[in-house]
């Protein structure tokens, strides 16, 4: 069994600086994959790098995934550093709680511009040089992080929920169009997960509902039926599975990481 499964591919990570962008790069460059880690700060991502095995494969770049031209300006410039990218994981987002009365234009574009626009402008991006690696040896991966609220409604979160939706649309479509090019095209779905998005909620729950952090910590751990939040480890164990050589056929799928919680 090769102990470096993803030797020789280049992943490109987005919102790689933390939480389960950070997992997924920590899991990607010990199976052996080169790495470039995009965020919007340059600390996190330099930090991160560092800890990584074989560190001088791996390049990081900071730059917002709202920024069309700047993002494929530093995907440009990772493929030629690293070599044609075969893996792009979407992980970038975040995630605003208000109620639809007191949604701005504003927050609405953001949620939009953040969690799915820029998926579409990282899949623009990277895709000249995904074609090419895949006409080479038949491999590329797009894997988007979208969330359980890409499947569902939850109620306060309508911006977020509506763009986390267009993300399972944009993966499906793309399944099918990039089937061709040898490149598949999936989505994770994790339920609440322990990174700063649930932190951030947990704080909201606080003020509006007078709760301590524990409770309110405890309420959005019992939406999952295994009654505790996903772990960043999960999500970037299942992300690994799809960059397998062996997952090949594994096309056009929304996998749920959420405990259960959407089964019923």
């Amino acid at each position: 069994m090769n102990s470096l499964p993803l030797q020789g591919q280049h992943a490109v990570i987005t919102g790689a600086g933390r939480g389960i962008g950070a997992a997924i790069a920590r899991t990607l460059a010990a199976a052996g994959a080169r790495l470039t880690l995009i965020g919007r700060s340059m600390p996190p991502l330099t930090a991160l790098a560092a800890e990584l095995p074989r560190t001088a494969e791996h390049h990081a770049a900071a730059v917002d995934v709202t920024d069309h031209a700047g993002l494929e300006s530093a995907f440009r410039w990772a493929a030629e550093r690293l070599g044609p990218i075969t893996i792009l994981v979407n992980n970038a987002g975040q995630a605003e709680s208000c109620s639809i009365d007191e949604t701005s234009p504003a927050l609405w574009q953001r949620m939009i511009a953040v969690n799915l626009t820029g998926s579409f402008n990282a899949i623009q991006a990277a895709l000249g040089s995904m074609r090419q690696a895949a006409q080479a040896n038949h491999f590329a991966r797009i894997i988007n992080i979208a969330s359980t609220s890409g499947l569902q409604g939850y109620p306060q979160v309508s911006a977020y929920t509506a763009a986390k939706h267009g993300v399972i649309g944009l993966t499906r479509s793309l399944a099918l169009e990039l089937a061709k090019h040898h490149i598949t095209v999936n989505a994770i779905c994790p339920g609440y997960t322990e990174t700063d998005i649930v932190a951030q909620a947990i704080d909201t729950l606080q003020s509006k509902t007078g709760k301590s952090a524990e409770e309110a910590r405890s309420m959005l751990a019992k939406r999952n039926p295994q009654q505790r939040l996903v772990q960043p480890q999960e999500v970037a164990t299942a992300v690994l599975w799809l960059c397998n050589s062996a997952s090949g056929s594994i096309n056009g799928q929304t996998i749920v990481i959420d405990g259960g919680e959407l089964a019923g």
